[in-house]
């Protein structure tokens, strides 16, 4: 019996030393050589510390930054872990909201935060994106439309001509991948941190 069992029990190890082990390591070694910013996660740094990711974003309250989407990811109550808590941009917990269309609570925060971002430019439609969290709830992008909507309340909160703003959104807007695949984004981390060199100019 074990003469029949012996071919499989080879095969076995064998497979596993080959796909759980060498090809995982080789995938990262080529990884590493070809791409070595993005295998380390695409991180940005500012003068010499790692401040975030280009794939993950993060929270601006200030008026004087651009905001991303909302975020519904959560985090442990720390003073009730059966509980959870907003934690935007929480990347160990990513995640979506899960509320559907009839849900009250996404009702009601979509009236809250349409009335707001309308009292904040009463000209212009309010952006879907401005409103709605993603699917993971990291997503680090808006759409060049909800950047430009914001440019009057940045502009105001840094005192710069909102033609300076609106040329630093323009030239910040990233195309389709390819001119075909995707949408025109822009990355909220690296606009905010362009408006900062912008304005210590």
């Amino acid at each position: 019996m074990l003469k029949e069992i012996r071919p499989a029990i080879v095969l076995l190890l064998v497979l596993t030393a080959i796909t759980g082990l060498a090809y995982p390591l080789a995938m990262t070694a080529i990884a590493g050589a070809l791409f070595p910013a993005q295998a380390q996660g695409s991180l940005i740094e500012k003068d010499g510390k790692v401040i975030g990711s280009v794939l993950i974003g993060q929270e601006f309250k200030d008026d004087k930054y651009f905001h991303g989407r909302p975020s519904a990811t959560l985090a442990p109550d720390p003073n009730d872990s059966t509980k959870t808590v907003p934690a935007p941009y929480n990347a160990a917990n990513s995640g979506g909201s899960n509320l559907g269309p009839t849900s009250k609570a996404l009702a009601d925060r979509l009236k809250e935060d349409v009335a707001k971002l309308r009292a904040e430019n009463p000209n212009v439609p309010v952006p879907v994106d401005l409103v709605t969290t993603s699917a993971s709830g990291l997503d680090p992008n808006i759409s060049p439309e909800a950047a430009q909507f914001q440019v009057p309340r940045v502009a105001k909160a840094r005192n710069l001509p909102e033609d300076q703003v609106k040329q630093l959104v323009t030239a910040s807007t990233e195309g389709r991948l390819l001119g075909l695949l995707g949408e025109p984004r822009v990355n909220v981390l690296a606009l905010n941190l362009a408006l900062d060199r912008m304005a210590a100019k």
